[in-house]
């Protein structure tokens, strides 16, 4: 089935990521991460607000009190909108040359962090990556910071907790797609199987579930978001005017719209300036309707 695609806004982003839906609001925010930018997006009227960063943000989240969580290199923080950044936690203490990525807001209320071998330079410029040193950290309310797997991912994206008590999550250097089963109780993860892995349509970034549990990928590098069922096998493909795709969520009133960013990363300058809708936000409507993004606390 084919679906039309829209440019919603040409952002422009570097890095797009971890883009979510504020129901409250009826705005999208995701940040920017090698333009250290927060982005507020609001559909209807086209508003649109931005906000710098000290450092480069990875992942965005809502809280209950009010406000985000704000992942950026090493530590994990409070923030409100024109507000400073106030450090929370720093879940890798131990390991500097690691940076964080991949961050969201699971159904029981934590936040869940993973870290990559740090790919940046200070300028935003990539940086080769040369092991697999990410982690998956369970962040609790009261801070406590709790590990649920070894250091031993590459790229960590893709989170999602499926109806079913499993976690799911991306290695974009590995090209695989795992799931974990979850005990929400005791916080921790089962044996890691392999979901969906070694397709040739770019590379696993971000994804988000549809309210019938089917995973919506980002196909970094493909020009495409893939939709999965619930036992790993390709549904439908959705082809993108963009190269990078990189996280996607359901909004709208009725969380009919699927929302996608896209980065500018690893293209040349010439690529760009002859294909400027990279690094835009993008929507679809793909028959499919998305649950509302739980909120930290």
């Amino acid at each position: 089935m084919t679906h039309h695609v829209e440019i919603v806004f040409n952002a422009g982003n570097v890095v797009g990521e971890s883009i979510l839906w504020c129901h409250e609001e009826q705005s999208l925010y995701w940040v920017d991460i090698c333009g250290r930018r927060i982005h507020r997006y609001e559909p209807e009227g086209g508003r649109h607000d931005t906000w710098d960063t000290p450092d480069f943000p990875t992942s965005i989240a809502m809280r209950k009190a009010g406000g985000f969580l704000v992942s950026m290199q090493h530590e994990v923080c409070f923030w409100q909108p024109d507000g400073m950044f106030e450090t929370f936690v720093e879940p890798e203490p131990d390991r500097p040359r690691n940076r964080l990525n991949e961050g969201r807001v699971a159904p029981d209320g934590s936040f869940w962090v993973a870290s990559m071998q740090n790919n940046l330079n200070s300028d935003g410029s990539p940086r080769p990556m040369t092991e697999s040193t990410g982690a998956v950290y369970r962040i609790a309310p009261n801070g406590n910071v709790k590990k649920l797997t070894e250091n031993k991912f590459g790229i960590s994206n893709t989170m999602v907790w499926s109806d079913d008590g499993h976690f799911m999550f991306a290695d974009t250097m590995a090209n695989a797609i795992y799931r974990f089963s979850y005990d929400p109780v005791s916080s921790t993860l089962g044996e890691r199987e392999t979901f969906a892995s070694g397709i040739a349509l770019g590379m696993p970034d971000g994804s988000t579930l549809d309210s019938s549990g089917r995973l919506w990928n980002c196909r970094f590098g493909g020009g495409a978001v893939l939709c999965f069922d619930q036992k790993g096998s390709v549904c439908e493909t959705l082809r993108l005017p963009v190269s990078s795709p990189t996280s996607c969520t359901f909004g709208g009133k009725d969380f009919s719209t699927l929302y996608m960013t896209s980065a500018q990363f690893g293209l040349s300058h010439a690529h760009v300036v002859a294909n400027p809708l990279e690094g835009s936000l993008l929507s679809a409507n793909v028959g499919a309707v998305g649950n509302p993004e739980p909120k930290f606390g």
